[in-house]
């Protein structure tokens, strides 16, 4: 746990996917195609808000596009949406650039084999314990809460309590 806790504390982006991290990963079809559910877990959203107090980026690349996902997001105030992207890593060289950051610096949060090629590029690489063996065995942390249920908000606190910035973060709420 140290080393990973080495890795958290350069942390300045955090980069979501969306199916199977940020949602359950089950879709729900209907006969209906306007009608399109996705369950967002409520902590998970504060955990993007504790990153943005912190000052640290956030950015979503998926590879599906969603209206629900966007609506999601812009309650949320994510300013670095990348949807319907199946590569993933053109995005993700694209925020690298645009943030100047190097790989060290980026947190990936994903669950399955397209999310490979990032997972094996950034300085910390996270994981759901739902996820495939093979992408559990190369990456640096495997959250103990489900896809959906929590394991962004963990992921988080883990990067905060690194870098020392849980405290602060905390303090902002219990001052109001």
């Amino acid at each position: 746990m140290q080393a990973v806790n080495k890795k958290a504390k350069a942390i300045r982006l955090v980069i979501l996917d969306v199916d199977g991290v940020l949602t359950s990963g089950v879709i729900y079809y209907s006969n209906d195609d306007a009608i399109e559910f996705k369950g967002f877990h409520v902590h998970d959203g504060l955990a993007i808000k504790l990153l943005q107090k912190a000052g640290i980026e956030v950015a979503i690349i998926s590879a599906k596009k969603s209206r629900l996902v966007e609506r999601r997001l812009q309650e949320l105030e994510v300013k670095h949406i990348y949807l319907g992207y199946e590569d993933k890593v053109p995005p993700y060289e694209t925020l690298k650039q645009n943030l100047k950051l190097s790989d060290e610096e980026i947190a990936y949060m994903g669950d399955d084999l397209p999310d490979l090629p990032l997972l094996r590029r950034v300085g910390l690489a996270i994981t759901v314990p739902q996820a495939p063996q093979i992408v559990k065995q190369l990456v640096d942390f495997t959250t103990e809460n489900k896809a959906g249920k929590g394991a962004v908000r963990e992921a988080v606190e883990l990067i905060l309590h690194a870098q020392g910035l849980y405290q602060s973060v905390l303090q902002s709420y219990l001052t109001k």
